[in-house]
Formats: structure tokens, sequence, C-alpha cells
């Protein structure tokens, strides 16, 4: 039997209707942007999978460094333990991070992630005598699965059946160069008319959205407000986090930094699942206490595995790397050419790229999963290139290590897609 054959036996994909959809490509290699498939067939992975593996698969310089880890420590527990490649990480990590950050707190994942930073922002005010019970976020902005990251998202799609179990959340429009004031305007009532604990956002970049796009100084208007009203705010990072709009973090384009920043996916370049949620030492003051009650309870089995360390530390050295900044420096401006090219097709929408995500709207209406979206992704493959559609949007964010000659095969690839569908 094949993979794609085995894997219905048992298997549950997420995101996924298996009665409609019940195949899934078995895939036997990766390598740098290759995906190999088990009938010999390759694709160039031109979304890192999920935004994960930015430096490509099997990089040999992180698989050796974690190879060596693992012949060291695998695994401890980090409530009454601490290890070389966790507190080495917490010293590369405040090196590159906002300046305002200084406490490194470990999670599993994005989702959790979020649900960490939710978790100490709620208990920020509490430890202070304060209730405060209500967040607020982005119109459309997606933060995890959980039900703290559920509740602060705002795609339907994801959140349908919970709805009724979540938590309590005020939503704003994301904001333009045209209604930044009557955002500030509806932030004023909803802080007058409720307990705010905090604010939630993707910065400069919605991913499930839809890759939409925001400018750092109408941001940056927002989060002053909050900075003034004292509530605290959240970066989600978790998708923007490590180069991806051009500099390591999407934060460090905006003036008003976050209180909290909450990351993962490229954290470890894909190897490992490891998410951090990052705050200030002002937040981390107040659960200090001779009250055992005030501590973050919060834990994850496997926080700080030192393998998931040694992979960040490997990633993060790429990152700051002469080679991987010229790459990514090079891939912003090809897409800009490229969107340049492609703007005036008809059908195509709108353009917009940052760092090295472009997006591309097409002339339609189709829901995030249909019919549309299962022609493109299928027209990609055959063409052997992996490309995700969110809906009616084409997106790329390839390996920081894609080399010029992939990159115009993905690009050629969407024109003659688009030229035929």
């Amino acid at each position: 039997m094949t993979l794609q054959e085995r894997d219905k036996q048992h298997l549950w994909h997420p995101l996924k209707q298996h009665q409609t959809h019940p195949d899934s490509l078995g895939i036997v290699k990766a390598k740098g942007c290759i995906l190999t498939d088990e009938n010999g067939n390759e694709y160039i992975d031109a979304i890192s999978s999920w935004y994960t593996c930015m430096f490509g698969h099997c990089n040999d310089f992180i698989t050796n460094k974690v190879y060596k880890q693992m012949q060291t420590l695998d695994q401890i527990m980090f409530s009454d333990f601490t290890h070389e490649p966790a507190v080495a990480l917490s010293e590369e990590l405040i090196k590159i991070l906002p300046k305002n950050q200084n406490r490194i707190f470990f999670n599993d994942n994005g989702s959790t992630a979020v649900e960490a930073g939710i978790k100490m922002a709620l208990q920020y005010y509490f430890n202070k005598g304060e209730k405060r019970n209500t967040f607020v976020a982005f119109e459309n902005g997606f933060h995890g699965d959980t039900f703290g990251a559920m509740s602060v998202s705002g795609l339907s799609v994801y959140n349908g059946p919970f709805e009724d179990f979540l938590m309590d959340i005020k939503r704003i429009p994301v904001p333009n160069e045209n209604n930044n004031q009557e955002i500030l305007t509806l932030l004023k009532q909803i802080v007058s008319e409720n307990s705010i604990a905090g604010f939630i956002y993707e910065p400069l970049v919605q991913g499930a959205a839809g890759m939409k796009i925001h400018k750092a100084e109408d941001l940056d208007s927002v989060l002053q407000f909050f900075k003034n009203n004292d509530i605290l705010t959240i970066a989600d990072e978790v998708m923007t986090g490590f180069g991806k709009t051009g500099n390591n973090f999407a934060s460090d384009e905006i003036a008003t930094k976050p209180d909290i920043i909450c990351l993962s996916k490229a954290l470890t370049a894909g190897l490992v699942p490891m998410a951090i949620t990052s705050c200030t030492e002002d937040i981390y003051n107040e659960f200090l206490s001779n009250d055992i009650a005030k501590g973050f309870f919060h834990c994850h089995t496997y926080s700080a595995n030192p393998i998931a360390c040694s992979a960040a530390l490997a990633s993060i050295e790429l990152l700051q790397s002469d080679e991987i900044q010229k790459n990514i420096q090079r891939i912003s401006k090809a897409h800009q050419d490229f969107s340049n090219q492609i703007a005036n097709h008809v059908k195509v929408t709108e353009v917009r790229s940052k760092g090295v995500i472009l997006a591309i709207d097409l002339k339609t209406n189709a829901g995030r999963y249909g019919t549309l979206r299962d022609q493109l992704l299928k027209s990609f493959m055959d063409k052997g290139v992996f490309l995700r559609p969110l809906g009616n949007t084409i997106y790329i964010q390839p390996p920081y290590v894609i080399t010029e000659q992939q990159l115009q095969k993905v690009y050629t690839t969407i024109k003659e897609v688009l030229d035929t569908f």
C-alpha cells in the first residue's frame, strides 16, 4: 500500500474535510526548498511549510547543531532545572528582540504562546488587585486554536462551533490612513465601558486573513492609545517573526513596542515544535511575591526542550548571517518586480508585498475553502510548486535559501495558472 492509502486507515488531518477530500499526498523527503513525494515528483515549497522552514528543509547547519545537542542532553523538566541551550537562547533572543523585552517564557506552539500571553495579561492586573476580563483585537485576526487564542481570533470559519464558550472580545477595524480617528473614537468608548486587560494584534501583516498588510504609523497610533491608558499590548509575531517582513521582527518598524510578544514557527526553523512568550521586566515583577498563588502557574511538559533550544540558537545564528540578510533583500526586491508585472493581470485585483511575503488577490468572491482554492492548489502542484491559497488570495513566503531560478519558476507558475483558470 502507498503512504496515501495507509494514511486513510487511521489519520485525522487538520483543516480538512475528509468526506470531500480524503487524499493526502505522501511526502518522503525534503531538502532545501524541494519536497519529494512517494512517486518521485518534486515540488518547490513556496510557503516554507506554513512559514516554518525559512532556512530550507533539513538545513545541514541546524541539523548538525541539533545532533550534537542530542548526544549531551535530550529532555529535562524546566520547572526545577535549567540548562545551557535555554540560557544561551534567552541571551541571544534578548539581543534581537525589541529593547523593552527582558523575560522569556517557553511554550509548545504558536497557539500556546498566545494562550500564555493572554493569561499573563489577565494575571498581571489580578496580581495588582484589578479585575480585567476583556480583550481588544482586530477584525479578521487569527491567533491560534486553543480557547484563549480562538477567542481573540476573528475568523469564524475556525471558531463557529465554539462561539458560545469564548472570552469577551471587542473588535476594531485594522487601521489605515483613512480610519485612524474613527478607531480612536471607538477605542475611547470601548475602554470607558469595559475592563480591558489587553490588546492583541498581528503587527503589519494579518496572515490567515489573506496576508493583509497595514502601515506601521497607523498601527502605532493604536498602540500609543493603549499605552496611554495603561492597557497591555500583545504582539503575535508567530508568523511575522524572524525576518519575514524584512526586519528581525515586525515590531521593529513600529515606534511603540509591545509589552508581550508571541513567537513560534521560524523560531526553530521548522525542525521541532517550540514557542516563546516574551515580556517586559515590569510584567514579570508583578508575579514576584511571597504568595505562591501570584506565580505564573502555566506549564508545558516540553518547556525549553534542549534539542528545540539548540535548533532555535542555530536559526538565530543563520538569521543574522550576511548571506541570509542578503537573501531576504534579494527576495523582497524580486517580489516587488513581480508585483509590478502581475498587478495589471486581468484576473488580479490587488498585489501587495512586505519583506519575503507576497500576496495576490484574485477577482472572485470564492470562500476560503472552495472549488477555486482546490483548483488553484492542484494546478500549482501539477506544475511542481506548492502554494496553498487562502480563498481568493495566492501568497508566497519562500525559504530564505530559495534560488533565483526556483523563485522565478514560482512566479512563472502563478502567471501560467492565472492565464488558464
